[in-house]
Protein backbone atom coordinates (compact mmCIF):
# COMPACT_ATOMS: atom_id res chain seq x y z
CA UNK A 1 0.00 0.00 0.00
CA UNK A 2 2.96 2.24 0.73
CA UNK A 3 4.76 2.19 -2.48
CA UNK A 4 1.36 2.22 -4.21
CA UNK A 5 0.87 5.66 -2.97
CA UNK A 6 4.24 6.77 -3.48
CA UNK A 7 3.77 5.49 -7.12
CA UNK A 8 0.81 7.21 -7.50
CA UNK A 9 2.28 10.83 -6.10
CA UNK A 10 5.29 10.83 -8.77
CA UNK A 11 2.95 9.93 -11.56
CA UNK A 12 0.29 13.10 -10.33
CA UNK A 13 3.87 15.16 -10.26
CA UNK A 14 5.51 15.05 -13.66
CA UNK A 15 1.66 15.45 -14.92
CA UNK A 16 1.68 18.45 -12.66
CA UNK A 17 4.68 19.87 -14.29
CA UNK A 18 3.21 19.52 -18.12
CA UNK A 19 0.09 21.41 -16.52
CA UNK A 20 2.19 24.21 -14.97
CA UNK A 21 4.16 25.09 -18.37
CA UNK A 22 0.22 25.18 -20.39
CA UNK A 23 0.29 28.86 -18.20
CA UNK A 24 2.76 30.47 -20.52
CA UNK A 25 0.95 28.80 -23.96
CA UNK A 26 -3.02 28.49 -23.23
CA UNK A 27 -5.64 31.09 -21.85
CA UNK A 28 -6.01 32.39 -18.31
CA UNK A 29 -9.22 30.23 -17.76
CA UNK A 30 -6.81 27.09 -19.02
CA UNK A 31 -4.14 28.13 -16.62
CA UNK A 32 -5.80 28.30 -13.24
CA UNK A 33 -7.25 25.35 -13.38
CA UNK A 34 -4.06 23.90 -14.00
CA UNK A 35 -2.47 25.77 -11.20
CA UNK A 36 -5.52 24.07 -9.23
CA UNK A 37 -4.21 21.02 -10.07
CA UNK A 38 -0.73 21.68 -9.08
CA UNK A 39 -2.45 22.68 -5.87
CA UNK A 40 -3.75 19.33 -5.47
CA UNK A 41 -0.56 17.48 -6.42
CA UNK A 42 2.17 19.86 -3.65
CA UNK A 43 -0.80 18.44 -1.05
CA UNK A 44 -1.04 14.75 -2.54
CA UNK A 45 3.14 15.15 -1.65
CA UNK A 46 2.94 16.80 1.34
CA UNK A 47 0.90 14.20 2.61
CA UNK A 48 2.88 11.49 1.83
CA UNK A 49 5.70 13.08 3.36
CA UNK A 50 3.29 13.11 6.75
CA UNK A 51 2.27 9.71 6.11
CA UNK A 52 5.63 8.92 5.83
CA UNK A 53 7.33 10.16 8.94
CA UNK A 54 4.40 11.60 11.01
CA UNK A 55 1.72 9.48 13.39
CA UNK A 56 0.03 8.24 10.54
CA UNK A 57 2.65 5.93 9.58
CA UNK A 58 1.76 2.99 11.53
CA UNK A 59 -1.79 3.18 9.83
CA UNK A 60 0.46 2.02 6.40
CA UNK A 61 2.22 -0.28 8.48
CA UNK A 62 -0.42 -2.50 9.42
CA UNK A 63 -0.39 -3.68 5.89
CA UNK A 64 3.28 -3.76 4.80
CA UNK A 65 4.46 -6.42 7.26
CA UNK A 66 2.45 -9.20 6.70
CA UNK A 67 3.30 -10.32 3.18
CA UNK A 68 6.66 -10.52 4.43
CA UNK A 69 5.87 -12.19 7.41
CA UNK A 70 4.19 -14.76 6.10
CA UNK A 71 6.86 -15.34 4.13
CA UNK A 72 9.48 -15.91 6.80
CA UNK A 73 6.88 -17.73 9.86
CA UNK A 74 7.24 -21.25 8.64
CA UNK A 75 11.25 -21.08 8.68
CA UNK A 76 10.98 -18.89 12.05
CA UNK A 77 8.46 -21.56 13.08
CA UNK A 78 10.96 -23.79 12.73
CA UNK A 79 13.84 -22.34 14.25
CA UNK A 80 11.83 -22.20 17.31
CA UNK A 81 10.90 -25.77 17.41
CA UNK A 82 14.47 -26.68 17.15
CA UNK A 83 15.35 -24.33 19.77
CA UNK A 84 12.45 -25.84 22.02
CA UNK A 85 14.04 -29.35 21.23
CA UNK A 86 17.59 -28.18 22.65
CA UNK A 87 17.34 -26.69 25.61
CA UNK A 88 20.21 -26.39 27.59
CA UNK A 89 20.11 -24.85 32.03
CA UNK A 90 21.69 -21.53 33.39
CA UNK A 91 25.36 -21.37 32.51
CA UNK A 92 25.57 -24.24 30.17
CA UNK A 93 23.72 -22.68 27.05
CA UNK A 94 27.15 -23.13 25.07
CA UNK A 95 25.06 -24.67 21.76
CA UNK A 96 22.61 -22.12 22.10
CA UNK A 97 24.60 -19.24 22.14
CA UNK A 98 26.62 -20.75 18.85
CA UNK A 99 23.39 -20.71 17.03
CA UNK A 100 22.33 -17.13 17.93
CA UNK A 101 25.61 -15.57 16.95
CA UNK A 102 25.40 -17.95 13.97
CA UNK A 103 21.67 -16.42 12.95
CA UNK A 104 23.14 -12.67 13.66
CA UNK A 105 26.37 -12.83 11.63
CA UNK A 106 24.11 -14.36 8.92
CA UNK A 107 21.99 -11.17 9.26
CA UNK A 108 25.75 -9.21 8.70
CA UNK A 109 25.64 -7.78 12.59
CA UNK A 110 28.88 -7.53 13.86
CA UNK A 111 29.27 -10.07 16.82
CA UNK A 112 30.89 -10.71 20.27
CA UNK A 113 30.03 -14.31 22.15
CA UNK A 114 31.22 -14.82 25.52
CA UNK A 115 29.85 -11.80 27.15
CA UNK A 116 29.09 -12.25 30.72
CA UNK A 117 29.63 -16.18 30.07
CA UNK A 118 27.61 -17.51 27.02
CA UNK A 119 26.17 -13.79 26.54
CA UNK A 120 26.11 -12.55 22.85
CA UNK A 121 25.89 -9.32 21.48
CA UNK A 122 25.14 -8.19 18.01
CA UNK A 123 25.83 -4.68 16.07
CA UNK A 124 24.17 -2.79 13.44
CA UNK A 125 24.80 0.50 12.97
CA UNK A 126 22.75 1.89 9.92
CA UNK A 127 23.43 5.95 10.19
CA UNK A 128 23.18 8.22 13.23
CA UNK A 129 20.70 8.28 15.25
CA UNK A 130 19.39 6.59 18.35
CA UNK A 131 20.71 3.25 19.78
CA UNK A 132 17.89 0.43 20.59
CA UNK A 133 18.46 -2.77 22.40
CA UNK A 134 16.53 -5.90 22.14
CA UNK A 135 17.15 -8.39 24.60
CA UNK A 136 16.16 -12.18 24.42
CA UNK A 137 17.33 -14.69 27.49
CA UNK A 138 18.73 -18.15 26.17
CA UNK A 139 18.75 -20.78 29.55
CA UNK A 140 15.82 -23.37 30.09
CA UNK A 141 14.71 -25.14 33.56
CA UNK A 142 15.17 -28.61 34.87
CA UNK A 143 12.08 -29.62 34.39
CA UNK A 144 10.94 -33.07 32.56
CA UNK A 145 8.36 -31.84 29.42
CA UNK A 146 4.81 -33.38 29.05
CA UNK A 147 3.29 -31.53 26.68
CA UNK A 148 2.93 -34.12 23.91
CA UNK A 149 3.73 -32.19 21.35
CA UNK A 150 5.91 -34.25 18.84
CA UNK A 151 8.78 -31.53 19.34
CA UNK A 152 8.71 -32.00 22.70
CA UNK A 153 12.37 -32.02 24.59
CA UNK A 154 13.95 -35.26 25.12
CA UNK A 155 17.13 -34.05 26.96
CA UNK A 156 17.98 -35.35 29.84
CA UNK A 157 21.24 -33.97 32.06
CA UNK A 158 23.06 -34.93 35.56
CA UNK A 159 22.16 -32.16 38.23
CA UNK A 160 24.88 -30.92 40.93
CA UNK A 161 23.25 -33.56 43.22
CA UNK A 162 24.19 -36.31 40.56
CA UNK A 163 20.59 -36.71 39.84
CA UNK A 164 19.32 -37.31 36.26
CA UNK A 165 16.65 -34.62 35.38
CA UNK A 166 14.69 -33.69 32.39
CA UNK A 167 15.71 -29.83 30.61
CA UNK A 168 12.51 -27.68 28.81
CA UNK A 169 11.83 -24.69 27.95
CA UNK A 170 9.24 -24.14 30.34
CA UNK A 171 9.42 -20.22 30.26
CA UNK A 172 9.18 -19.72 26.85
CA UNK A 173 12.84 -18.16 26.19
CA UNK A 174 12.71 -19.98 22.65
CA UNK A 175 10.02 -18.02 21.56
CA UNK A 176 11.80 -14.65 23.10
CA UNK A 177 14.91 -15.68 21.08
CA UNK A 178 13.02 -16.38 18.12
CA UNK A 179 11.06 -13.20 18.64
CA UNK A 180 14.23 -11.24 17.90
CA UNK A 181 15.68 -13.13 15.27
CA UNK A 182 12.85 -12.24 13.00
CA UNK A 183 13.03 -8.45 14.29
CA UNK A 184 16.30 -8.01 13.74
CA UNK A 185 15.98 -10.08 10.53
CA UNK A 186 13.30 -7.36 9.46
CA UNK A 187 15.26 -4.61 10.14
CA UNK A 188 18.15 -5.69 8.36
CA UNK A 189 16.76 -6.39 5.13
CA UNK A 190 14.55 -3.27 5.40
CA UNK A 191 17.35 -0.44 6.42
CA UNK A 192 15.55 2.30 4.35
CA UNK A 193 12.43 2.30 7.50
CA UNK A 194 14.93 3.27 9.96
CA UNK A 195 18.03 4.93 10.86
CA UNK A 196 20.59 4.40 14.15
CA UNK A 197 21.95 1.24 15.98
CA UNK A 198 20.47 -1.53 16.92
CA UNK A 199 21.94 -3.82 19.46
CA UNK A 200 20.60 -7.70 19.50
CA UNK A 201 21.83 -9.21 22.90
CA UNK A 202 20.74 -13.18 23.51
CA UNK A 203 21.37 -13.31 27.40
CA UNK A 204 22.30 -16.53 29.76
CA UNK A 205 21.63 -17.79 33.15
CA UNK A 206 18.15 -15.34 33.52
CA UNK A 207 16.41 -18.16 35.60
CA UNK A 208 19.07 -17.90 37.98
CA UNK A 209 18.68 -13.96 37.88
CA UNK A 210 22.43 -13.09 37.07
CA UNK A 211 22.76 -13.25 33.25
CA UNK A 212 21.98 -9.85 32.78
CA UNK A 213 24.27 -8.93 36.23
CA UNK A 214 27.44 -10.86 34.68
CA UNK A 215 26.74 -9.22 30.90
CA UNK A 216 26.97 -5.87 32.69
CA UNK A 217 29.63 -6.38 34.65
CA UNK A 218 31.40 -7.76 31.40
CA UNK A 219 31.19 -4.71 29.44
CA UNK A 220 27.23 -4.54 27.92
CA UNK A 221 27.16 -0.50 28.62
CA UNK A 222 30.69 0.45 27.86
CA UNK A 223 32.10 -1.96 25.03
CA UNK A 224 29.51 -2.19 22.97
CA UNK A 225 26.83 0.87 21.74
CA UNK A 226 25.20 2.42 24.99
CA UNK A 227 21.22 1.87 24.40
CA UNK A 228 19.13 4.58 24.19
CA UNK A 229 16.02 2.48 24.60
CA UNK A 230 16.20 -1.39 25.90
CA UNK A 231 13.17 -3.48 24.80
CA UNK A 232 12.18 -7.16 25.84
CA UNK A 233 9.03 -9.26 25.05
CA UNK A 234 7.91 -12.45 28.02
CA UNK A 235 5.17 -14.80 27.14
CA UNK A 236 2.33 -15.21 29.09
CA UNK A 237 0.78 -18.26 29.83
CA UNK A 238 -2.93 -17.03 30.72
CA UNK A 239 -3.27 -14.56 28.05
CA UNK A 240 -4.57 -15.43 23.91
CA UNK A 241 -2.37 -15.09 21.18
CA UNK A 242 -2.44 -11.46 19.38
CA UNK A 243 -3.15 -9.92 22.33
CA UNK A 244 0.52 -7.94 24.13
CA UNK A 245 0.00 -6.78 27.41
CA UNK A 246 2.04 -3.54 29.17
CA UNK A 247 2.28 -1.88 32.11
CA UNK A 248 4.33 1.75 33.36
CA UNK A 249 6.24 2.16 36.80
CA UNK A 250 6.89 -1.39 38.70
CA UNK A 251 6.05 -4.81 36.75
CA UNK A 252 8.23 -7.51 38.30
CA UNK A 253 9.43 -8.10 41.38
CA UNK A 254 12.71 -7.93 43.39
CA UNK A 255 13.47 -11.46 44.01
CA UNK A 256 16.10 -12.98 46.64
CA UNK A 257 16.67 -16.32 47.33
CA UNK A 258 17.45 -16.74 51.41
CA UNK A 259 18.96 -19.89 52.75
CA UNK A 260 18.51 -20.39 56.40
CA UNK A 261 20.62 -22.90 58.73
CA UNK A 262 19.24 -23.58 61.88
CA UNK A 263 21.66 -25.31 64.34
CA UNK A 264 21.33 -27.54 67.32
CA UNK A 265 22.82 -29.85 68.98
CA UNK A 266 21.67 -33.77 68.33
CA UNK A 267 20.93 -36.58 70.16
CA UNK A 268 18.35 -39.63 70.48
CA UNK A 269 14.68 -38.88 70.38
CA UNK A 270 13.73 -40.25 73.39
CA UNK A 271 16.14 -37.99 75.16
CA UNK A 272 15.24 -34.61 73.64
CA UNK A 273 16.34 -32.94 76.94
CA UNK A 274 19.63 -33.75 76.30
CA UNK A 275 19.47 -31.99 72.93
CA UNK A 276 18.47 -28.76 70.98
CA UNK A 277 16.29 -29.70 68.34
CA UNK A 278 16.82 -28.00 65.00
CA UNK A 279 13.32 -28.99 63.31
CA UNK A 280 11.43 -27.43 66.58
CA UNK A 281 13.19 -23.96 66.05
CA UNK A 282 12.71 -24.23 62.17
CA UNK A 283 8.99 -25.28 63.11
CA UNK A 284 8.67 -21.62 64.65
CA UNK A 285 11.30 -19.32 62.77
CA UNK A 286 8.49 -20.63 60.02
CA UNK A 287 5.37 -19.62 61.81
CA UNK A 288 7.45 -16.28 62.50
CA UNK A 289 8.60 -15.34 59.23
CA UNK A 290 4.70 -15.09 58.28
CA UNK A 291 4.47 -12.33 60.62
CA UNK A 292 6.77 -9.71 58.78
CA UNK A 293 4.47 -8.79 55.95
CA UNK A 294 1.58 -9.31 57.67
CA UNK A 295 2.50 -6.96 60.62
CA UNK A 296 5.89 -4.61 59.50
CA UNK A 297 4.90 -3.73 55.65
CA UNK A 298 2.02 -1.67 54.81
CA UNK A 299 -0.50 -3.38 53.61
CA UNK A 300 -0.47 -0.87 50.04
CA UNK A 301 3.62 -2.16 49.49
CA UNK A 302 3.66 -5.95 47.49
CA UNK A 303 5.80 -8.53 49.68
CA UNK A 304 5.62 -12.20 49.63
CA UNK A 305 8.36 -14.10 52.11
CA UNK A 306 7.64 -18.23 51.23
CA UNK A 307 9.65 -21.10 52.58
CA UNK A 308 10.14 -23.27 49.81
CA UNK A 309 11.75 -26.04 51.17
CA UNK A 310 12.61 -27.67 54.78
CA UNK A 311 15.16 -30.30 55.65
CA UNK A 312 15.93 -31.73 58.88
CA UNK A 313 17.03 -35.25 60.35
CA UNK A 314 17.79 -38.60 59.20
CA UNK A 315 15.21 -41.22 61.06
CA UNK A 316 12.82 -41.41 63.39
CA UNK A 317 14.21 -41.53 66.20
CA UNK A 318 17.12 -39.09 65.69
CA UNK A 319 17.40 -35.16 66.46
CA UNK A 320 19.90 -33.78 63.96
CA UNK A 321 22.25 -31.06 64.39
CA UNK A 322 20.64 -29.21 61.26
CA UNK A 323 17.68 -27.88 59.66
CA UNK A 324 17.98 -26.26 56.30
CA UNK A 325 14.86 -24.04 54.97
CA UNK A 326 14.67 -22.07 51.53
CA UNK A 327 13.01 -18.91 51.15
CA UNK A 328 12.04 -16.85 48.24
CA UNK A 329 11.66 -13.25 48.96
CA UNK A 330 9.37 -10.83 46.75
CA UNK A 331 8.72 -7.13 46.90
CA UNK A 332 8.94 -3.98 44.79
CA UNK A 333 10.14 -1.01 46.74
CA UNK A 334 14.08 -0.88 47.67
CA UNK A 335 12.97 0.05 51.10
CA UNK A 336 10.76 -2.76 51.60
CA UNK A 337 13.60 -5.26 49.88
CA UNK A 338 15.74 -4.07 52.53
CA UNK A 339 13.15 -3.61 55.16
CA UNK A 340 12.16 -8.01 54.83
CA UNK A 341 16.04 -8.88 54.71
CA UNK A 342 16.83 -7.19 57.92
CA UNK A 343 13.14 -8.86 59.52
CA UNK A 344 14.39 -12.44 58.15
CA UNK A 345 17.60 -11.98 60.18
CA UNK A 346 16.05 -10.88 63.33
CA UNK A 347 13.42 -13.62 63.52
CA UNK A 348 15.74 -16.35 62.77
CA UNK A 349 18.07 -14.97 65.39
CA UNK A 350 15.48 -14.55 67.72
CA UNK A 351 14.24 -18.05 67.17
CA UNK A 352 17.51 -19.66 67.92
CA UNK A 353 18.16 -17.59 70.84
CA UNK A 354 14.81 -18.76 72.15
CA UNK A 355 15.91 -22.38 72.19
CA UNK A 356 19.35 -21.63 73.61
CA UNK A 357 20.72 -23.08 70.14
CA UNK A 358 23.74 -21.43 68.38
CA UNK A 359 23.37 -18.80 65.88
CA UNK A 360 21.96 -19.68 62.45
CA UNK A 361 23.77 -19.16 59.31
CA UNK A 362 21.80 -17.08 56.83
CA UNK A 363 22.58 -16.43 52.99
CA UNK A 364 20.95 -14.17 50.53
CA UNK A 365 21.93 -14.67 46.77
CA UNK A 366 20.73 -14.74 43.61
CA UNK A 367 18.93 -11.02 44.14
CA UNK A 368 17.57 -9.79 41.01
CA UNK A 369 16.05 -6.14 41.09
CA UNK A 370 12.39 -5.03 40.38
CA UNK A 371 11.51 -4.00 37.09
CA UNK A 372 10.80 -0.95 36.58
CA UNK A 373 9.19 0.09 32.83
CA UNK A 374 9.83 4.05 32.08
CA UNK A 375 6.42 5.60 31.60
CA UNK A 376 7.09 7.96 29.30
CA UNK A 377 8.32 5.12 27.06
CA UNK A 378 5.40 2.74 27.43
CA UNK A 379 3.58 5.85 26.91
CA UNK A 380 5.14 6.48 23.38
CA UNK A 381 4.82 3.06 22.38
CA UNK A 382 1.36 1.70 23.12
CA UNK A 383 -0.44 3.98 21.02
CA UNK A 384 1.74 2.44 17.95
CA UNK A 385 0.98 -1.36 19.06
CA UNK A 386 -2.67 -0.43 19.03
CA UNK A 387 -2.73 1.06 15.81
CA UNK A 388 -0.31 -1.84 14.44
CA UNK A 389 -2.48 -4.47 16.25
CA UNK A 390 -5.46 -3.20 17.14
CA UNK A 391 -6.97 -1.98 20.28
CA UNK A 392 -8.72 -5.02 21.68
CA UNK A 393 -5.35 -6.50 21.72
CA UNK A 394 -3.55 -3.95 23.45
CA UNK A 395 -4.26 -3.90 26.88
CA UNK A 396 -3.12 -2.70 30.28
CA UNK A 397 -1.92 -5.95 32.70
CA UNK A 398 -1.24 -6.60 36.80
CA UNK A 399 1.88 -6.47 38.38
CA UNK A 400 3.65 -9.47 38.71
CA UNK A 401 5.29 -10.64 41.63
CA UNK A 402 7.98 -12.69 39.81
CA UNK A 403 11.30 -11.83 38.55
CA UNK A 404 13.12 -10.74 35.64
CA UNK A 405 16.56 -9.99 35.61
CA UNK A 406 15.88 -7.42 32.42
CA UNK A 407 15.15 -4.71 35.38
CA UNK A 408 19.31 -4.51 35.85
CA UNK A 409 19.50 -2.88 32.59
CA UNK A 410 16.86 -0.07 33.88
CA UNK A 411 18.98 0.36 37.19
CA UNK A 412 21.80 1.37 35.03
CA UNK A 413 19.13 3.93 33.71
CA UNK A 414 18.72 3.27 30.61
CA UNK A 415 14.86 3.29 29.96
CA UNK A 416 13.13 -0.27 29.60
CA UNK A 417 10.08 -1.87 28.41
CA UNK A 418 9.04 -5.60 28.85
CA UNK A 419 5.89 -6.45 26.52
CA UNK A 420 3.61 -9.59 27.83
CA UNK A 421 2.82 -11.83 24.96
CA UNK A 422 -0.07 -13.77 24.69
CA UNK A 423 1.16 -17.47 23.81
CA UNK A 424 -2.20 -19.65 23.91
CA UNK A 425 -4.72 -20.27 21.47
CA UNK A 426 -8.24 -18.82 22.54
CA UNK A 427 -9.55 -22.34 21.50
CA UNK A 428 -6.91 -23.78 24.43
CA UNK A 429 -8.06 -21.34 26.76
CA UNK A 430 -11.95 -21.54 26.02
CA UNK A 431 -11.08 -25.41 26.68
CA UNK A 432 -9.13 -25.13 30.27
CA UNK A 433 -12.43 -22.82 30.87
CA UNK A 434 -14.93 -25.44 30.26
CA UNK A 435 -12.73 -28.02 32.61
CA UNK A 436 -12.82 -25.60 35.31
CA UNK A 437 -9.17 -25.83 34.71
CA UNK A 438 -6.51 -23.44 34.97
CA UNK A 439 -3.99 -22.91 31.91
CA UNK A 440 -0.54 -24.57 32.79
CA UNK A 441 1.42 -21.93 34.02
CA UNK A 442 4.76 -20.79 32.98
CA UNK A 443 7.52 -23.37 34.99
CA UNK A 444 5.29 -26.37 34.27
CA UNK A 445 6.04 -29.35 32.58
CA UNK A 446 2.83 -28.81 30.31
CA UNK A 447 3.32 -25.36 29.24
CA UNK A 448 3.72 -24.62 25.65
CA UNK A 449 2.92 -21.95 23.20
CA UNK A 450 0.90 -21.79 19.93
CA UNK A 451 4.11 -21.16 17.96
CA UNK A 452 2.93 -19.56 14.85
CA UNK A 453 0.67 -16.54 15.73
CA UNK A 454 2.70 -16.12 19.11
CA UNK A 455 5.66 -14.96 16.80
CA UNK A 456 3.53 -13.65 14.08
CA UNK A 457 2.65 -10.78 17.21
CA UNK A 458 5.86 -11.24 19.36
CA UNK A 459 7.89 -10.10 15.88
CA UNK A 460 5.61 -7.56 14.60
CA UNK A 461 5.31 -5.72 17.86
CA UNK A 462 9.30 -5.50 18.19
CA UNK A 463 9.46 -4.07 14.64
CA UNK A 464 6.86 -1.89 15.18
CA UNK A 465 8.54 -0.74 18.40
CA UNK A 466 11.69 -0.38 16.63
CA UNK A 467 10.59 1.81 13.65
CA UNK A 468 8.88 4.57 16.25
CA UNK A 469 11.69 3.83 17.88
CA UNK A 470 14.99 4.34 15.43
CA UNK A 471 12.80 6.77 13.06
CA UNK A 472 14.74 8.53 10.43
CA UNK A 473 14.95 11.95 10.81
CA UNK A 474 12.77 14.23 8.68
CA UNK A 475 14.87 15.54 6.05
Amino acid sequence: MYSENLAGCSYLSKSGTNYFSAFFFSGWVRAVARMAWVGVIVLLVAGSEILTHGGLAAEISKEWPKEWMENQLPQLTQLYKSLHQAPELSYEEDQTSGRMAEQMQELGLRVTTEVGGHGVVAVLKNGAGPTLLLRADMDALPVAEDTGLDYASQVKVRNPRGATVGVMHACGHDVHMTNVVGAVSYLASHRSQWQGTLVAIFQPAEERGAGAKAMIADGLLVRFPRPDFALALHVAADTPVGHVGYRAGYAQANVDSVDITVRGRGGHGAYPQATVDPVVVAAQLVVDLQSIVSREIAPIDPAVITVGSIHGGTKHNIIGDTCELQLTVRSYSPKVRKHLIAAIRRKAQAAAASADAPPPEILVSEGTPALYNDPDLVARLVPVLVQVLGDENVAEVEPSMGGEDFGRIGEEGVPIVMFKLGAISAARLEAFQRAGTDPPSLHSPKFYPDPAPTLRTGITTLVAAALELLRPADP
